[in-house]
């Protein structure tokens, strides 16, 4: 067996004459054997041998080839059966199969459209049953299942029918046919009785406003249910109930719940009838111009308790997104619609005017937390809000930062309006001034404790260590002078809201403090760009305004000093201060008066510009000129010391004025001294004009209104007007000979060198003096 499988290998089929053909050559071989010498008998033997074991192993291979063979023809008689007849038959019967397996899906598909046309048309039939009998309810659920089964019809892509467009075109005529009846139904329910729409609206309006609810089982009904939970479920089961609550809650804030919060006088008043419950109201005269928040919370809690007893309290079926039916009321709908809008309103119209402006009265506010908080409660008892909902507690109860926010509104108003009201309505400071407030708190008992012990200890300390000199009490007093009124107000209003700030709560406190602060940065950004004008223009206005930066600067040095000890721990370490801002104030308040400054000089020099050079004084028409500028320069001063008399502090006005008058006197000095030529005629008239300053210009300086007090102050023209002494020795040049000049001179060591250099004497000499030896002796001597 295992050489024929060998032999079958190796061949693949056996060839029986192959095979003969191999064994006579192996019998040739046999016999060449034999004959040959040595051991050739042995061979043949052992052929032999081997040949009669191989021959049947050879006729058993025969035979399996020929089995082979006929297995192999019964085969190909197998293939050639099946390609011809079976493979044939096969293909028949897989077409057969698909053929009947999709008219098998045409008809489960007509089959389910049959049913949902059946299903479709049984529910338009009950569902105009239900309606004749009036039950909503159950003909919005039979319009659901009909719009359910045309839905399901239109999703079916490729069996498009022409009856569905009927079918929706019916089922939209039906939808809108119930709607109509439940919305006949609902305004029988709920009549809205309102003013006419050209009413001017307000309190009067309010009053004929009324609602009706014909929600009341009537008696001859018995205890019959009225339909109002059947029209509003079946208003749900359309998806139309928002719609509906929308409205009525926009006319229920718009004519009831808003009015009994604008109008303190308006009272809500009920009625029931026989079937038919009516709110309306009735007014009274009011005792302030805003009710209270526990008076507001009660007649609106009195609104809802009659709604919900004869409205709201209706139950509904809402799916939910499980897919289990949620139960849910009418109330927790129609809060979800307005409880946002009537929070607001109730927040911005009523709490918010409770809140109170003095930090004494926050503790009474406690009441209006608790009202607050019952009747959220009582809103979630009637499940018009929800759970998790406090919008109105949280606002009460956040009451101090509302005070602080509040309080610093209105500071900030009355700041403003300070700001921009008019400057040139002023007050007189005098270094005895002060802020009117009451009295301030004492400080902290540590800070007492500590002030105690140490006056303890200097009284038991024998060593003196008190300076004999005494400063005056008025040393780092304010001078006197003018400020606007508004401005002392301003600081009366800053301390007034500082002393707010120490009774307050340490995070109010922290904030007003800030604000007041603010105040001072406001002032700073404000008033320079609201009166600009008038600041450029009204040179009084300037001295005022430079007034109100200083008196604002001095009050900042202290300020935070005096409530340092009175404010909240955290601001009491350094941080309460406002002397940061005092070289602000002190700046803007410069600037301003020195731009005024520089505008009166720029005056005076245009002026003196016309008196021509001072030259040629002998032409009457350029002595004319130079007198006219002269008496315009002093008349502009003189009108300067008016409008600043009484209003700047003395030494600035003294400052002020010798700086302006100096500047005059200098431009003249220098015109004249200029001049290459002055005969005597000119000097005479130089001198005149000279003179005339010197005799009127002292009389600018009127820093006091009483007369009597300024002859002081006219005397010391030399201490603030610098070329004083030099415009006099200009008026003794010009009368001098030239001995006189040379014995003023002194050798560089007289009062005429103290005033002009050599240059500029020699100048003077050569101008008023002919070229002679005498003035060219003179000349010699100045050196």
């Amino acid at each position: 067996g295992s050489l024929v499988a060998a032999v079958l290998a190796h061949s693949g089929r056996l060839d029986k004459e192959d095979l003969g053909t191999r064994i006579g050559r192996l019998s040739c071989r046999v016999e060449e054997l034999k004959a040959g010498p040595g051991t050739g008998g042995e061979v043949c033997n052992m052929i032999n041998k081997k040949y009669s074991e191989f021959l049947p192993s050879m006729e058993s291979a025969e035979g399996l080839v020929s089995k082979v063979d006929r297995l192999a023809s019964n085969i190909d008689l197998l293939k050639a059966g099946i390609e011809n007849e079976v493979q044939r038959d096969l293909n028949v019967a897989v077409a057969e199969f698909t053929e009947l397996k999709q008219q098998l899906e045409r008809d489960t598909l007509v089959l389910s459209v049959l049913k949902k046309l059946q299903e479709f048309d049984t529910a338009i039939k009950d569902y105009n049953t239900a309606l004749l009998e009036k039950r909503y309810v159950a003909a919005a659920q039979q319009l659901e299942k009909a719009r359910s089964s045309l839905k399901m019809l239109e999703s079916r892509k490729g069996f498009e029918l022409k009856i569905l467009k009927a079918l929706g075109t019916e089922l939209t005529v039906q939808t809108q046919n119930l709607l109509y009846h439940l919305g006949e139904e609902w305004q029988k329910l709920a009549v809205w009785k309102l003013p006419p729409s050209k009413a001017s609206g307000g309190l009067e309006s309010a009053v004929h406003s009324e609602l009706h609810l014909h929600t009341v089982p009537s008696e001859e009904e018995g205890i019959t249910a009225p339909p109002v939970a059947s029209v509003l479920q079946a208003f749900a089961v359309l998806g139309e109930l928002h719609t509906k609550l929308k409205v009525f809650g926009q006319l229920l804030l718009k004519y009831i719940l808003k009015p009994l919060i604008s109008f303190p006088s308006l009272q809500p008043f009920s009625e029931e009838q026989s079937d038919v419950f009516i709110l309306r109201f009735t007014s009274k005269e009011p005792n302030l111009d805003h009710s209270s928040p526990m008076e507001v919370f009660y007649k609106i809690q009195l609104v809802f308790e009659f709604l919900h007893k004869y409205l709201l309290n209706v139950p509904l079926k809402q799916p939910a997104e499980d897919k289990e039916e949620q139960r849910v009321t009418v109330a927790e709908l129609l809060g979800d619609m307005i409880w946002q809008e009537l929070s607001d309103c109730l927040i911005q119209n009523c709490l918010v005017n409770s809140i109170p402006t003095n930090s004494s009265k926050l503790e009474q506010y406690t009441e209006v937390i608790k009202s607050t908080e019952e009747f959220e409660k009582a809103l979630k008892n009637m499940q018009f809000l929800k759970g998790d909902t406090t919008d109105l507690l949280e606002y009460a109860c956040n009451v101090n930062s509302h005070f602080a926010n509040k309080k610093c509104q209105d500071v900030i108003v009355a700041a403003r309006n300070l700001m921009t009201s008019e400057i040139h309505h002023t007050v007189k400071i005098t270094p005895d001034s002060s802020v009117a407030l009451p009295r301030l708190p004492g400080p902290a008992a540590g800070d007492r404790l500590r002030t105690e012990t140490t006056s303890k200890l200097l009284l038991n300390d024998t060593v003196n260590l008190e300076n004999e000199t005494k400063l005056s009490e008025y040393t780092f007093s304010l001078p006197t002078c003018r400020i606007s009124s508004s401005v002392e107000k301003l600081m009366e209003l800053a301390y007034q809201t500082l002393l707010e700030a120490t009774a307050s709560t340490d995070q109010c406190c922290i904030q007003l403090f800030y604000f007041v602060r603010n105040i001072f940065l406001l002032f700073y950004d404000v008033v320079p760009t609201y009166h600009k004008e008038n600041l450029q223009k009204l040179p009084q206005l300037a001295a005022i305004h430079h007034n109100n930066c200083m008196y604002i600067a001095h009050h900042l040095l202290t300020l935070g000093h005096q409530f340092r000890y009175r404010l909240t721990n955290i601001l009491c370490d350094g941080a309460a201060t406002f002397v940061d801002l005092v070289p602000g104030f002190r700046r803007l308040g410069m600037e301003c008066f020195l731009a005024q400054m520089r505008v009166q000089k720029g005056e005076i020099l245009e002026r003196l510009s016309s008196a021509r050079n001072f030259s040629n004084m002998d032409d009457e028409e350029n002595y004319c000129a130079a007198n006219k500028a002269i008496r315009q320069v002093l008349h502009q001063l003189k009108r300067l010391g008016k409008v600043w008399q009484d209003v700047l502090p003395v030494t600035v006005y003294c400052k002020a004025m010798g700086t302006l008058l100096n500047m005059a006197l200098s431009e003249i000095v220098t015109k004249i001294a200029t001049l290459e030529d002055i005969s005597a005629e000119d000097a005479d008239r130089l001198y005149s004009l000279c003179r005339t300053m010197v005799e009127e210009g002292p009389q600018v300086f009127t820093p006091l209104p009483e007369e009597d007090k300024n002859k002081k102050y006219q005397e010391e023209v030399p201490v603030h007007v610098q070329k004083w002494m030099t415009f006099k020795q200009l008026m003794i040049i010009l009368q001098a000979n030239l001995q006189e000049i040379v014995d003023q001179w002194a050798d560089g060591k007289g009062p005429l060198a103290a005033e002009f250099s050599a240059a500029e004497v020699k100048s003077l000499i050569r101008a008023l003096f002919q070229n002679t030896e005498r003035r060219a002796a003179a000349l010699a001597k100045i050196k």
